[in-house]
């Protein structure tokens, strides 16, 4: 078997049907019966999503006569014994538009080599190549193939043969067909596409190339030349309101609104296109962080079942730190826009109940049941590992360097990791991080004791230290209660006194007030109000998805008030006792007292 590769065959036969056709062709299977399964996840997305409930059928052929293949379980089959080479054939329904899955219509094809390509039990390290087949038909004659996956026979964006060293490789790089747009750039000399398949007006797309790159060579630079890739794709679908993405190890799979990509007529960086660089920038910072420096739980990934680990608060809560602060360190935006975007975060935190029930190392083990599958009752018992974990790591970079005087911070702990972990991960040399070897490295690299900073960020579910943090790099501190449900934080110079609150999250249901979110210990809670509730009228006044924040300007903390709701369709009534809105939007603005403490805010953001 040492010669053997494994054979992929992918065609859209029926793009209107949303049907993908996988012919797998196995030179030397198992005689005794070739097992087959599909992956149960895709990695950076931890949740069991079942791929294999899209296959429509499957069949199997050797020596040119049918063979029997059983299914073992929910997601794999076998093959009865046989000699000779083994091919499968199989379809799959491709109707997911996320960046996750599979799509096909007569506009777009893309998908995720997890979604779609079986694993050959036993042969999972063997090279791999691909045919990419165009779909039949004169609509189609003008569509095209964007992939970071190495071409065999095949050139630039064309259908044809590709190849990969492994079915890790393969299912590493998803695909995008269609008539796409293109726009390119090197960073550090690396080439860079950026693919738009959607529809939109014509965007500034050098505006667009000028960004990317000051994203990409910022963050190559920080790790070290050369970057860990030859080429790198980035494949974003265009909508009418979308966002997401799902890094690769030499690409990232993104949505987007129209709106946030830059118009030719457009100054400044509007907040949907900076929140897509910010986007950019979080992919892009993972091919170091979780694709290459992993946990050990995800090396190599067991995508047949959940791989627990306590460490992604290290692997999204720090590329989230990253994130933004990559944006104002390649000068895309100001300290003071960095700050506010800073502040939102931190008010998100601070809105969360849930933050003083769980630990973030909790939050990272518990993924797989909690943080894609929200309820109701989800800010009251948990917390993200993105939000609070960006929060974590920025307490961790401003410790390290008060302690060290700057000499040290947060970008040597990930140099570091590089080093040790993740320079060679693809080289044959794969080590993944053990669950304690995070910390103990962190403390060789800075020459610091954090056991007792690590229990109080990861192991605890107190408050952390932002407020003094931030006062030691010269950024002031606010906190405050809410303007209303558009105030998502930042600092007021007049705040107004605290109104009142119902203790609830509302969201608009055809114009009405529904309660996404009863909160712990708010008045929304005590009365009986629950998520699901259909709001109707306050004190006999009609409650309408915009109007909830007016009603309640007249009132006090302690006033008693009647709401009606439905509950299904069950006309009920709550008595509320309303309370002080919390003092938990917080703002953050520039403060030039103390030489000091502005070099070190020059430090840390690189202004």
């Amino acid at each position: 078997m040492k010669n053997a590769t494994v054979h992929y065959r992918i065609a859209p036969i029926s793009p209107e049907a949303h049907l993908f056709e996988i012919t797998l062709n196995v030179q030397q299977p198992d005689a005794g019966g070739q097992r087959f399964s599909l992956p149960a996840w895709i990695p950076g997305s931890y949740l069991i999503r079942e791929f294999a409930r899209h296959i429509v059928s499957l069949r199997a052929e050797q020596r040119g006569k049918p063979i029997a293949m059983r299914k073992l379980d929910k997601h794999s089959w076998q093959a009865a014994p046989g000699k000779g080479p083994l091919t499968v054939i199989y379809t799959v329904y491709a109707f997911d538009l996320s960046v996750r899955g599979a799509y096909l219509d007569s506009e777009r094809g893309f998908f995720n080599g997890s979604s779609v390509f079986l694993a050959v039990a036993g042969q999972t390290d063997l090279p791999c190549t691909l045919d990419i087949v165009a779909p039949e038909g004169k609509a189609y004659r003008d569509w095209r193939v964007a992939s970071s996956l190495p071409p065999l026979k095949a050139e630039p964006y064309a259908f044809g043969s590709y190849q990969a060293g492994n079915y890790d490789e393969l299912i590493d790089h998803p695909v995008e067909l269609g008539n796409f747009s293109l726009v390119q750039f090197k960073a550090c000399g690396v080439p860079h596409d950026f693919v738009l398949a959607g529809r939109y007006r014509k965007i500034d797309s050098k505006r667009l190339a000028r960004d990317v790159k000051k994203i990409c060579e910022y963050q190559i630079s920080l790790f070290g030349e050369p970057a860990p890739f030859k080429r790198y794709v980035f494949m974003a679908m265009v909508t009418g309101d979308s966002y997401g993405g799902l890094e690769h190890r030499a690409s990232t799979a993104l949505m987007c609104s129209r709106n946030a990509l830059p118009l030719a007529e457009e100054g400044g960086v509007k907040s949907a296109y900076r929140e897509f660089l910010g986007l950019i920038s979080h992919e892009y910072f993972h091919s170091w962080n979780v694709k290459r420096i992993k946990p050990a739980a995800y090396a190599p990934y067991d995508l047949t079942q959940e791989a627990y680990s306590r460490l992604l608060w290290a692997f999204e809560g720090i590329t989230s730190y990253y994130d933004d602060l990559t944006l104002v360190r390649s000068g895309l935006i100001e300290p003071a826009t960095y700050l506010e975007l800073l502040s939102q975060t931190m008010t998100t935190v601070s809105r969360t109940p849930g933050q003083g029930m769980q630990t973030l190392e909790e939050s990272s083990f518990d993924t797989w049941i909690k943080l894609y599958r929200p309820d109701e009752n989800t800010p009251n018992a948990g917390i993200s590992y993105y939000s609070k974990g960006s929060l974590a790591a920025l307490c961790l970079d401003l410790h390290i360097r008060a302690e060290t005087s700057q000499q040290k911070s947060l970008d040597d702990v990930m140099r570091a990791l590089w080093q040790r972990y993740g320079q060679d991960f693809y080289q044959g040399q794969a080590k993944g991080i053990g669950e304690a070897e995070w910390e103990a490295l962190a403390e060789e690299v800075t020459g610091l004791k954090l056991s007792s900073l690590f229990d109080s960020l990861l192991r605890s579910a107190s408050p952390l230290p932002l407020e003094r943090l931030l006062a030691g790099v010269g950024v002031g501190y606010q906190s405050r209660s809410t303007y209303g449900a558009a105030d998502k934080g930042g600092w007021v110079e007049h705040p107004k006194p605290a109104g009142v609150w119902l203790g609830a999250r509302t969201s608009s249901d055809n114009g009405w007030a529904k309660v996404s979110h009863a909160l712990t210990g708010g008045p929304a809670q005590l009365a009986g109000l629950a998520g699901g509730d259909l709001l109707l009228a306050l004190d006999g006044l009609k409650i309408t998805a915009g109007n909830l924040d007016t009603l309640l300007a007249g009132y006090h903390a302690g006033d008693k008030v009647e709401v009606l709701a439905f509950r299904r369709d069950e006309l009920m009534k709550f008595k509320l006792v309303l309370a002080d809105m919390p003092a938990n939007t917080i703002g953050l603005k520039l403060d030039e007292a103390g030489k000091g403490k502005a070099a070190a805010r020059r430090a840390w953001l690189g202004h």
